[in-house]
């Protein structure tokens, strides 16, 4: 078909066709009668079916089409229809037996079809897909290709406006259609480097029949009952055609950029899945982003003329900002870029670069000895966060070199200084150069015949024929264009020298890159070491995925950790922590960090006591007594007495132990979905079924779990539920005494911890505490998680409901991370446990312990955290009430201070629990850069309860981030 035809059928619009039309045509040649639906198209007119024989498709195009071309797409449909794994839809026949009827309809010449209807949706309306639907995308596109590679047929030779083969001639013809002469000037750029990159490459590329329209518009999914993706089948084979087998997979990961949130790397996965179903020649993946950014010009002077041509075509103009995307991230980055990383997401690399006969570029400090600075994540040059100093890095080296003469930093080494707090993007960590300190005056040789160019003010630049290195810190002793041999005198240092090699004069590389993009920025600016005679290479990390398999080799498998696929986090600072690329998280689940992560006054406290003393307990020395004298200050003034342990299942399985030594008795009530251990008594009266699946069925009998007081999705709901739940108490202690056992106590946590902070109903512990006390039983507040001053209003949590326990239990972050709890309690209560021998914890109250324990109380005062918990932490509730309101999956908030529950529901009436959507919410925050976990019984509960130096920036990153994941539709 020659070009003006091509042309020609570009600039169709869609039949005209109303629906009552469709109708008559329906009944007249199928006999079908129903309702019509209006589907979008850009130069067809679709309209799904609802009929008594079921939902169909009634396709209708113009008559300019060849009734051969339709012909081969039902071929195409009948061929994949025997197909393992591709789902596409039937033709069905007319009255009069065909699959294609040619028609005149009010004048104008049409083909009609009717096919089955595949049952989904398209994803083409979300904002972001998970890396499972991109990478499923691929697969799909590789199994099509690999079915579709047998078939034949004349209908598939044609020539289509979305051919690549045509992108050339078609982006040239259509160009005057924008206005915008900086827009068309862009496209017009973007097409002639693609088509530059494509030239030498087309003659190898394979040819075969191929959809070539296999996007988030003509894929059917389904979510199955965990929310995930499910993939249904393809529809639309209008551009069935042969043509090069890569145009697939190009067109597949266009349609995907308008999802990647300005990633290009985004369709990484997609390319992975299909070379693992469906190998590519190198050719083809070379070839593959240039045929993307050509599609994305495509696209964009398509659908903007066709909107000129159809203005009423709603489908192609709302497709427009989403074709506007889609090129606006196919020519963000280099096309040498994606071509480094498509090779190397499946494997292959670039050809290696021969560095054998690079002549010094340092030569009179060959043999030298440099002092290479350690700027990575670990480095032991920061500590309290002096990495945020702006030039601490350039610091460094200075004083490194004034001391050792000459100092460099390493290649390639993820720099801690670039990290960015609260921020949802990767940050630029990875340096692609190296930074020397070295002698002002000291001569720099070319290390290899080139042309010398200055680009930029202060840049100095050697283009060698395979390579460029590309200098800061030189006075050029040569004009620009100069051309020099190797081992010329190029210029000398006259400050800080910063090297770095490209391939390409014309790349223009960042001295930094991400950590996701690193493997293929370093493959085009591999390490100049070799230039500086200097082995200056970042070491080798160890691999997240071997560290993580040796984990699960050596630790018992039931000590889980975050996440399918952590992050290694090896550092933290304040309310955040920090993995080894150098990228900062927000830690919104850490309680036991109050104080945040590496507070210095920690490391000085527990470096001064360890330097003089730690020993156990029983020993005597100052610690021990100040430390449980600050505690008894903060408890109420009945308690007087103090025990130190460990850890918060410690401290509860003590107090129960307490709680049986003074009562005399074994029987416990606990509250339904609690969690307060992992001992065998902290774990008897643990009811949660989150933590423990079996646990509703695994209670010893001396447990008597009574409802959970949950005001919000409880049995009983609203804030005069108290009498309810307050008669399970009554029915189980009645069930106690009945059967002649003594109660030994209630424990309870003051507000309900495991369930994200909810309140527990007015007055429901005063009036329980008083039937336990009428019973002989003593009452525990367990505060592990709650108290501490963390809830922000109140320092203990029973101080929201007004009484006053017999023992409170404590941990988490009376230590800042330091194994540290403790019950405290009554002189009585304390001493009854002395009948059963004495007490003593080798570790619990250490001198070292005890120190840490002072410190944190210090700081917690000397730093207002509590104050800052009720001030920051009432902003930060009435930021996420507002979500109540915006997004219907926000049931409640719960909590106050800085222990909040975000409850997440599908249904405002029935409260159902949107469990796997919170799990896809705290898998997707994590690669926005935060830490968050689900809870309760449900685990449709976000349980925020971060360290007490969150800041208002803090709370403010994480409800604009909660915000933008609502609304991605999960």
């Amino acid at each position: 078909m020659p070009l003006a035809t091509l042309i020609h059928r570009a600039s169709l619009p869609a039949p005209q066709m109303g629906a009552q039309q469709a109708l008559e045509l329906l009944e007249r040649h199928y006999g079908l009668s129903g309702t019509l639906q209006a589907l979008g198209s850009q130069q067809d007119l679709n309209y799904r079916v609802d009929s008594e024989r079921g939902r169909f498709v009634l396709k209708i195009c113009r008559g300019d089409y060849s009734a051969l071309e339709l012909e081969a797409q039902h071929a195409g449909l009948k061929h994949l229809a025997g197909q393992p794994g591709v789902q596409v839809p039937r033709v069905i026949a007319a009255n009069n037996g065909t699959g294609l009827l040619s028609l005149e309809v009010a004048g104008q010449a049409v083909h009609v079809r009717l096919l089955d209807y595949i049952e989904g949706q398209s994803l083409t309306h979300l904002d972001h897909l998970p890396g499972a639907v991109v990478a499923g995308f691929g697969r799909l596109c590789g199994e099509m290709d690999l079915a579709l590679a047998g078939f034949d047929h004349p209908g598939l030779e044609r020539t289509l406006q979305w051919d690549a083969r045509h992108a050339s001639a078609l982006i040239g013809h259509l160009l005057p259609v924008i206005q915008d002469d900086a827009q068309r000037a862009l496209i017009a750029e973007a097409a002639e480097h693609a088509e530059r990159r494509l030239r030498p490459l087309v003659a190898k590329l394979p040819v075969q029949p191929i959809h070539m329209d296999i996007t988030d518009d003509n894929v059917v999914w389904q979510r199955d009952e965990q929310r995930h993706w499910q993939l249904q089948g393809v529809i639309d084979f209008g551009d069935l055609i042969r043509t090069w087998r890569i145009t697939d997979l190009s067109v597949t990961c266009a349609a995907l950029l308008h999802h990647a949130d300005g990633d290009p790397f985004y369709i990484l996965p997609a390319v992975q899945a299909y070379h693992a179903v469906n190998p590519l020649q190198h050719e083809e993946l070379q070839a593959l982003w240039p045929l993307i950014v050509a599609r994305a010009a495509v696209l964009v002077l398509s659908g903007e003329q066709q909107v000129s041509v159809d203005p009423e075509n709603t489908y192609s103009r709302d497709n427009l900002s989403h074709e506007w995307e889609i090129f606006r991230v196919a020519t963000s980055v280099p096309l040498a870029l994606m071509e480094a990383a498509i090779l190397n997401a499946v494997g292959q690399s670039l050809p290696a670069i021969g560095s054998d006969g690079f002549a010094p570029l340092l030569p009179s400090l060959v043999g030298r000895e440099f002092a290479l600075i350690d700027l990575g994540v670990l480095s032991p040059h920061f500590e309290a966060g002096n990495w945020e100093q702006p030039g601490i890095d350039q610091r460094l080296l200075t004083e490194a070199a004034d001391v050792h003469g000459l100092a460099a930093s390493r290649y390639g080494q993820y720099r801690l200084s670039r990290t960015r707090p609260d921020s949802a993007e990767e940050p630029d960590t990875c340096p692609l150069h190296v930074e020397l300190r070295v002698p002002y005056g000291t001569a720099v040789e070319s290390p290899f015949a080139g042309v010398v160019h200055q680009p930029a003010a202060g840049v100095v630049q050697l283009d060698g024929p395979q390579l460029s290195v590309r200098l800061w810190g030189v006075t050029p002793s040569l004009h620009s264009g100069a051309a020099l041999v190797k081992g010329q005198v190029l210029g000398s240092v006259n400050g800080p020298l910063i090297v770095q090699l490209c391939r390409g004069a014309s790349l223009n590389a960042p001295l930094f890159c991400t950590p996701l993009r690193a493997a293929a920025w370093q493959a085009l600016c591999p390490s100049p070491s070799a230039l500086l005679g200097l082995a200056c290479n970042a070491e080798e990390e160890l691999d997240p995925h071997t560290l993580l398999a040796r984990r699960d080799a050596s630790f018992a498998r039931s000590q889980k950790h975050y996440y399918v696929d952590p992050p290694r986090i090896e550092r933290g600072w304040r309310n955040h922590l920090i993995d080894m690329q150098g990228r900062s998280y927000l830690d919104m689940l850490n309680n036991v960090a109050v104080l945040g992560h590496g507070h210095p006054r920690m490391a000085a406290v527990a470096a001064r006591q360890w330097s003089l003393l730690n020993t156990n307990s029983r020993f005597h020395y100052a610690a021990i007594a100040e430390f449980s004298e600050r505690l008894l200050k903060l408890a109420p003034d009945s308690m007087d007495r103090v025990f130190l342990v460990n850890s918060g299942t410690e401290a509860n399985d003590l107090a129960i132990r307490l709680a049986w030594a003074y009562s005399g008795g074994r029987d416990m009530l606990s509250v339904l979905e609690a969690y307060h251990g992992w001992s065998v008594a902290a774990d008897a009266v643990s009811t949660s079924i989150a933590d423990n699946p079996q646990a509703l069925s695994s209670r010893p009998d001396w447990v008597h779990p009574v409802t959970a007081p949950n005001s919000y999705r409880g049995e009983f709901r609203g804030q005069d539920s108290t009498p309810d739940y307050v008669r399970s108490v009554e029915h189980n202690l009645e069930k106690i005494a009945a059967q002649g056992r003594q109660l030994a106590g209630f424990i309870c946590e003051p507000v309900y911890g495991n369930a994200g902070g909810i309140s527990l109903p007015p007055g429901y512990l005063k009036q329980v505490y008083a039937l336990v006390h009428a019973q002989g039983g003593v009452c525990i507040a367990d505060e592990v998680q709650v108290g501490y001053g963390r809830m922000g209003k109140f320092f203990w949590g029973f101080e929201e409901q007004g009484v006053v326990p017999d023992i409170i239990t404590m941990a988490k972050g009376m230590g800042n991370g330091q194994p540290l709890g403790a019950v405290i309690t009554r002189r009585e209560i304390a001493e009854a446990l002395e009948a059963e021998g004495y007490f003593f914890s080798s570790a619990g109250g250490s001198p070292v312990s005890c120190q840490i324990g002072m410190a944190v109380l210090d700081v917690m005062e000397e730093e207002k955290l509590w104050e800052n918990a009720q001030i920051v932490g009432g902003y930060f509730k009435e930021r996420l009430e507002a979500l109540v309101d915006i997004h219907p999956l926000v049931g409640a908030v719960h909590g106050s201070g800085f222990y909040l529950g975000v409850e997440l529901i599908r249904n405002r009436e029935t409260l159902e629990p949107a469990t796997e959507e919170t799990t896809a919410l705290c898998d997707r925050l994590r690669e926005l850069g935060i830490f968050m976990q689900p809870t309760g019984d449900y685990l449709n509960i976000l349980k925020i309860k971060p360290p007490m130096v969150t800041s208002r920036q803090s709370v403010d990153f994480f409800v604009g981030m909660l915000s933008k994941v609502l609304g991605e539709n999960l």
